[in-house]
Formats: C-alpha cells, sequence, structure tokens
C-alpha cells in the first residue's frame, strides 16, 4: 500500500497571493509598511500567527495577535480570490488515486481553510485525511500529524511519502522516518529542499507520481 501525504500551500496549491493580500491588508489597518509577494515566500511555512509575526515590523512585534485578527477577518472572505493547484497536480493526485494510493493533506494552514480549500479545488479526491493547524496538536516540523493520518490507515504494508516544498515538510517526513519529495515550484525553492535532505527533487508534478509508482513495483 502507498500512502503519499501532500503539504498544501506551496505543494498542491499555490495561494501565495491570496496569503499576501491578507496579510497586507491587516498591516494597512495598523498602518505598518506593505510587503512584495515574493517577500511572502519566506514568511509563510509555519503557520498563520508565525506568518503575521514575520510580516511585522522588528519593533511591533507585539501587534502579532492583532495583525493575525485582521488576517482572519479578510482570509476568510478572499481565501479564494487567487489560489489555484499548480499544473498537472490534479493529474498526478487522480493517477495516484487510480493506482490505488491512498492520499492525505498535512498542513500548517488552519485546518478550516485547509478543508474548504481541497474540497473546492479536488472535489472528487476522497482524501484519508486533511488535517491543518488547531490547537489540539503542534504543528510541523512536529510528527503529530503524520502520526495521526498513519493511524487512520489499518495496513502494516504501507509506503509512505511526505510531499512538500520547504524544509518543514522534508525535516516532518524524515522525523517521522518516511520518504520525502521536494517541489521545486513552491516558495521556497531547490536549495532548501537539498540542503534539508530530500529524498527525490520533483521539477513538475508529474514527477511526484513517476517517482512512487515506479518505486511501488
Amino acid at each position: 500500500m502507498i500512502t503519499a501525504i501532500f503539504d498544501l500551500d506551496g505543494t498542491l496549491a499555490d495561494t501565495l497571493a491570496d496569503l499576501a493580500d491578507a496579510t497586507n491588508y491587516g498591516l494597512r489597518q495598523l498602518g505598518y509598511p506593505e510587503h512584495s509577494y515574493d517577500s511572502y515566500r519566506h514568511f509563510v511555512g509555519n503557520g498563520v500567527q508565525k506568518l503575521c509575526y514575520r510580516a511585522l515590523p522588528e519593533e511591533h512585534k507585539d501587534d502579532t495577535e492583532k495583525l493575525l485578527e485582521l488576517f482572519s477577518e479578510y482570509y476568510g472572505e478572499h481565501f479564494l480570490d487567487k489560489t489555484c493547484l499548480y499544473d498537472g497536480i490534479e493529474d498526478t493526485v487522480h493517477r495516484l488515486c487510480e493506482a490505488g494510493a491512498r492520499v492525505a493533506i498535512a498542513t500548517n494552514k488552519p485546518q478550516d481553510f485547509a478543508r474548504k480549500i481541497a474540497a473546492a479545488l479536488l472535489p472528487d479526491i476522497k482524501f484519508v485525511k486533511v488535517l491543518g493547524g488547531c490547537a489540539e496538536r503542534p504543528k510541523k516540523p512536529d510528527i503529530a500529524i503524520i502520526r495521526e493520518i498513519l493511524a487512520a490507515i489499518p495496513e502494516q504494508d504501507n509506503k509512505v511519502y511526505m510531499i512538500g516544498d520547504s524544509d518543514v515538510d522534508i525535516m516532518t517526513g524524515k522525523s517521522a522516518g518516511v520518504s520525502t519529495i521536494g517541489c521545486v515550484w513552491g516558495f521556497r525553492g531547490i536549495d532548501e529542499l537539498q540542503q534539508a535532505g530530500a529524498d527525490f527533487i520533483a521539477n513538475k508534478a508529474s514527477d511526484i507520481a513517476e517517482y512512487i509508482l515506479v518505486n511501488a513495483k
């Protein structure tokens, strides 16, 4: 049995513009400078609270909760304005499912948003679990989210892959003892993935299915 666990932001979907717009909205309301979309590539990855903390000026980090509240207000209405699947992702996930693989999502994005995005962009995919940031478990790179997904899968003979675009995803997979696939089209790029020690680097979405299914033979 194969289990493919995907990160969401920067892996399945390009969510950067909506995340940036929501954060910049909050910064404007607080009277602080905004950031370019490209800057947000280095702010995201550890949950929205950390995103807000990183976006604030150094001397105003104590406004993190205020910015988080404004972010949530805006993002709740606009989280699908510009968000879309990356090229080839839909075909890749379908191909894995058709080959009998189980698929899941493990993200630091708030869980309710993660589930809404997965349902909107991949409505016909039956994920084993779609898990995100919540009060009940620590965020990646803690492996609690992987354990919860695998607890829902009874088979012992299970080849598991953690697939993501950042060192957080690779560290999570390695700590959990599963194979790791780094996605270069995401927010962080190939250098970070290689330095984190990804087992395989995917240059395009179809590389994910090719690697997993070849190794299943």
